[in-house]
Parts: structure tokens; C-alpha cells; sequence
């Protein structure tokens, strides 16, 4: 980056910093990864520079006979990965791509989604009010049982009461495998689209260590940068079971997002999405795709060893649930005393969690990024031992019900855990691991 340091050494000393961040730490919020060198220098090519409105072939500008090979490769990398006919590869990110899909089949303040409700682990754009797939369109929240599992019964019988027009599954907490089977024998009885979101759960897709949701969805959608390893960015795919119910659906998917929600598609971002489908049809993917299960696995079971209250009781995917209030500790608490720690997950809310949003009961975290770094059971075996101690460190620290007694609390609270001696010394142990499995 020599250029950046001659023009602005303020942003080349911050990015030099983040990386430095990024080296030192296991980074384990499910939602992240470290996409390839490969994948990096794609996103910052000259293709950064081109308006491309439209779609291959049949766009408004001039100049475009590169983009268009470039998108076309995209294309036809994921119909080949993920085995559909039909590919969007321009929504620009997890939000507009599913946007598109309710605005290409519903009409607005009519049409109803059905999605798992945010505090059981659904995503603010399958259907809760405060987003806009709330605001534009009417919703109906499901939700999972007792053990934090989906309760297929249930779900049926509030689809039968609602009549949804498209039912989601797939989820941002949800560490069981997914029956897509069963969703979609509740859509087809209903004559809703089933909508399969695997934007957690795609490269785990990719790689054989979960279920595809192509047999059964109308619509997969998907990110690119969690589990698939890629650039942030988006796919939206119809299913040939999709086009048989509806032969348009692609064209209307493509007229939702331009000219319904985007202008020009981001160049660099799609050649960068397709080097990353390139690194996802190789063998050593699909072996690394069984490894962050394998890792999950072993870091849910150590964890409930050490009396960590896991979430439907354990994982078969990438990311772990833990309700820590048998801790004594709240989310936020324990998320922070495993960041100083150099241990990154996010504070979640758990199932009929009492603690609010900021101060939820939970902590979310996954193997992805770390498994990236090469990390395996072993590792695995020596993080949850750094946690266990990490939390033990801050347990007993109740949060005041009282607001103002909170912020004081929590204003004392991180002044103390920053100088934790015990966390301080985790963290070093956490940076001797680091360094021996390098980024790239």
C-alpha cells in the first residue's frame, strides 16, 4: 500500500492497525471471516472505476464488454456451485437482496412474510418491524420451542392461520441443521414461496457439511462473506422448483433490484465474488467446510463440560448460542471481559431472553475465521478453557435494573476489566497462538 502511505498515512496507520487487530486475536463472531489475498486484490482493481447499470449484454453506459464477462463468470460460478438455473449477482448486500425478493413477488403494505422472530435468532429483514421488510410489508413472526429448536407443528399451524405469500428459513443463531424439507411441505400447503436465507450457512452448503436448500426453496439468498469466504456483497437464486411456479421470477427479481432498489452494480465486488465461488468449488473448500463443524462440535462440547449452558444443547453447524445467566453474567458483560481477553464474539439475545437488547443474556460465537487460520479440536480444546477462565473472571457482575445505576455500572465496569490482569494475561496466550497460525 505504498501509494495509500504517500497520500494519506492517517488511513494507512488505521488499516495497518485493523490488520494488526485481526492477527492478534481469534476472531470468532460467526458472521466474519478473512477472505483470500486473492479475493482482497479483486476488490481493489481498476474495475472499481466503471458504471455498469443494467445487466450483461443489455446495459445504459458504453464500455462495458469487460463487465459483462466479469458478472456473466459470476453467474455461471454460482449456477454451477450451488446447482440452480438462475443467478442475481448484484445486490449489493444481505439487506437489498432480500428486499428484492419482496418487492419482485409482493405488494407493498399487502403481501405478508413469515420469518423467525429476531429474538429467537431470525434477521432484522425477515419480516420484524423495526426494519423495512417490516415497514413496507405486513409479517407474522414464528418462533422456536423450549429447547430452542424449530417446532415444525407450531410453525404449520400459524402458516395455515396467517397465509403468509412467502415463508423464510434460514437463520443468523440457529446452530441445528435446517430441515428444509419440512418448510417447504408447509409452504406448498399454504401456496407460499419458500425463501431459504443461508447466508450463515452457504460455504458449510458449498462444502456438503450442511443440507442445500435447493431442492425444496423457490429462492436461495445468500451473502458472501461469512461462511462462502468472500467479499460482502450478495446472491439471490431461483430453483428450477421456483421457475416452474413462476417462469418470471428471475426477470422480476432483476427488475427489483434495478430499477427497484440499486443503480450501477459494484464491478469489483462481483469479479471478487467470483474468485471466491472459484475458491469454493476446490476440495480443499469442502475440507474446510467440514473442519469448522468438526471445531464447532468440539468447542460445544468443551464448553458444556466447563457448565456453559449451550443453546438446543450443543451445535451441528458453524456457531454456538450460550445463555450465560447461570454465569451470573449478562451478554455484553461477557463478551467484553472476552475481547480484552483477545476472544471476539458478540453479546445475542437467547430464546425468551428477560435482558434487553444491549444487556442481553447471551453471547453468539463461531468457528469459521479461525478454522480459516487453520485451527483445529486441539485449538478448539484450549479456547474454551481460555473462556471458561475469561468468564469466571467477571461472573457475579449483576446488572442494576435502575437505567442511571447501569451506565455508572457499566462505566466502572470497563475500567476495571481493561486493566483485569488475569484477561491481560489470556490475551497474550491468545496472540502466542495467533502467531503460529498467520493469517495468510
Amino acid at each position: 500500500m505504498k501509494a495509500l502511505l504517500k497520500t494519506d498515512p492517517q488511513v494507512y496507520k488505521l488499516v495497518k492497525a485493523e490488520e494488526k487487530r485481526q492477527k492478534e486475536v481469534l476472531e470468532m463472531i460467526p458472521s466474519e471471516n478473512f477472505a483470500s489475498p486473492s479475493v482482497l486484490e479483486a476488490l481493489g482493481t481498476v474495475l472499481n472505476n466503471k458504471y455498469s447499470e443494467g445487466y450483461p449484454k443489455k446495459r445504459y453506459y458504453q464500455g462495458n464488454k469487460v463487465a459483462d464477462e466479469v458478472e456473466i463468470l459470476a453467474q455461471d460460478r454460482a449456477k454451477e456451485l450451488f446447482k440452480v438455473p438462475y443467478v442475481n449477482v448484484q445486490a449489493l448486500s444481505g439487506s437489498v437482496m432480500n428486499l428484492a425478493v419482496y418487492f419482485a413477488l409482493l405488494e407493498p403494505l399487502k403481501g405478508k412474510i413469515m420469518g423467525l422472530a429476531l429474538a429467537f435468532g431470525g434477521h432484522l429483514t425477515h419480516g420484524q418491524p423495526q426494519s423495512s421488510s417490516g415497514k413496507f410489508f405486513k409479517s407474522t413472526l414464528y418462533i422456536l420451542d423450549k429447547e430452542g429448536r424449530l417446532d415444525f407443528e407450531a410453525i404449520e399451524k400459524q402458516a395455515i392461520k396467517e397465509k403468509p405469500n412467502i415463508i423464510v428459513c434460514g437463520f443468523t443463531a440457529y446452530p441445528r441443521i435446517i430441515d428444509f424439507a419440512k418448510f417447504a411441505a408447509i409452504a406448498d400447503k399454504v401456496g407460499a414461496y419458500l425463501l431459504a436465507d443461508i447466508s450463515h450457512i452457504a460455504g458449510l452448503v458449498a462444502a456438503g457439511a450442511h443440507p442445500s436448500p435447493v431442492p425444496y426453496a423457490h429462492i436461495v439468498t445468500t451473502t458472501t462473506h461469512k461462511t462462502l469466504r468472500g467479499p460482502r456483497g450478495a446472491l439471490i437464486m431461483v430453483t428450477d422448483k421456483g421457475l416452474k411456479k413462476d417462469p418470471d421470477l428471475g426477470k422480476k427479481i432483476d427488475t427489483a433490484i434495478i430499477p427497484g432498489l440499486q443503480g450501477g452494480p459494484h464491478d469489483n465486488q462481483t469479479a471478487a465474488i467470483a474468485v471466491a465461488l472459484k475458491e469454493a468449488s476446490t476440495s480443499s473448500f469442502k475440507k474446510y467446510g467440514q473442519q469448522i463443524v468438526k471445531n464447532a462440535k468440539v468447542l460445544a462440547k468443551e464448553l458444556t463440560g466447563y457448565g456453559f449452558n449451550l443453546i438446543s444443547g450443543g451445535t451441528d453447524n458453524h456457531l454456538l448460542l450460550i445463555d450465560l445467566s447461570n454465569k451470573k453474567v449478562n451478554g455484553a458483560v461477557g463478551a467484553l471481559a472476552l475481547e480484552v481477553s483477545g476472544i471476539i464474539v458478540n453479546k445475542n439475545a437467547v430464546p425468551n431472553d428477560t435482558m434487553p437488547p444491549f444487556y442481553p443474556s447471551g453471547i453468539r460465537l463461531g468457528t469459521p475465521a479461525i478454522t480459516t487460520r487453520g485451527m483445529k479440536e486441539k485449538e478448539m480444546v484450549k479456547i474454551a478453557k481460555w473462556m471458561n477462565e475469561a468468564i469466571g473472571e467477571v461472573s457475579n457482575h449483576s446488572l442494576p435494573s435502575d437505567k442511571e445505576e447501569r451506565k455508572e455500572f457499566w462505566k466502572k465496569f470497563k475500567a476495571e476489566v481493561y486493566k483485569n490482569k488475569k484477561l491481560l494475561s489470556i490475551a497474550k496466550e491468545v496472540r502466542n497462538l495467533c502467531s503460529k497460525f498467520p493469517l495468510f
